[in-house]
């Protein structure tokens, strides 16, 4: 029986493909779509910077399932991507935030160790080597002073729940901006340190108290709310502007 005539008998057609990229508005964008064992809708988010649009779907989702869900709510990704920040590529002269604050990006070849300084009422931050690796060097800088953020307010909050973490990875993620293992690794976006202090802080009063409550029950929430009274000012700051931090594009 030919592959034609059993597609008309049992009414089943070769599937549609899911595209690599879409075309919203007049804007390419990257489509990813990936499964999870215990969704139970698909979800929908525009990712940081407006580079992709990511699906999360149950298990075992029909490509034409995705495919009209994407049809229904092309008028939602349009939207968000018009409004979502465009890539800003580092470069001398620029306005890069570091702890909250603006500073005016710097580049002096002659500068042998990248620093803070503050004058004529701007914070600046000086950078030296070669023009063509000044992103490179300012994400290491970002990166130095992330860790040394986020070990002092691990230290402290560890200290409160009289647990210590196994190690302290800095990452670049844009789907999380931190993470706690059962056997306490933790692992943060170095980028939290362009956040104001109080957000950097929250989330590392939210990691730590996953080491008594490996879950986000009531109680959890409570541990963290005591180890860090600003929650919920720090929960709001990423989910309105946490984005914003994902738009410095660092590569040469």
């Amino acid at each position: 029986m030919t592959r034609g005539l059993l597609e008309r008998l049992t009414g089943r057609g070769p599937r549609p493909a899911l595209p690599e990229t879409l075309v919203l508005g007049d804007r390419p964008v990257r489509l990813e779509v990936r499964e999870h064992p215990t969704a139970r809708r698909i979800i929908m988010r525009l990712a940081p910077g407006g580079g992709a649009l990511r699906l999360t779907v149950p298990r075992r989702t029909p490509a034409r399932t995705v495919l009209a869900f994407l049809d229904r709510h092309r008028g939602w990704a349009e939207e968000r991507l018009s409004i979502a920040p465009g890539r800003v590529r580092v470069a001398p002269g620029m306005l890069l935030p570091m702890r909250g604050v603006p500073h005016r990006l710097l580049h002096d070849p002659a500068c042998r160790t990248a620093r803070f300084e503050m004058g004529g009422g701007e914070a600046t931050l000086r950078v030296g080597g070669e023009l063509p690796h000044l992103a490179r060097r300012v994400r290491d800088v970002l990166k130095r002073e992330a860790r040394r953020d986020l070990q002092a307010a691990v230290d402290r909050h560890a200290a409160a729940v009289e647990l210590l973490p196994r190690s302290l990875t800095l990452k670049d993620t844009t789907s999380r901006w931190g993470s706690c293992t059962a056997d306490r690794r933790l692992a943060f976006s170095w980028r939290i340190v362009m956040a104001p202090p109080a957000v950097l802080d929250y989330l590392a009063a939210h990691e730590v108290a996953h080491f008594r409550e490996m879950n986000h029950a009531p109680a959890f929430w409570t541990l963290c709310r005591s180890l860090c009274p600003e929650t919920e000012a720090g929960r709001r700051w990423l989910k309105e502007r946490g984005s914003e931090l994902h738009a410095f594009d660092f590569e040469p």
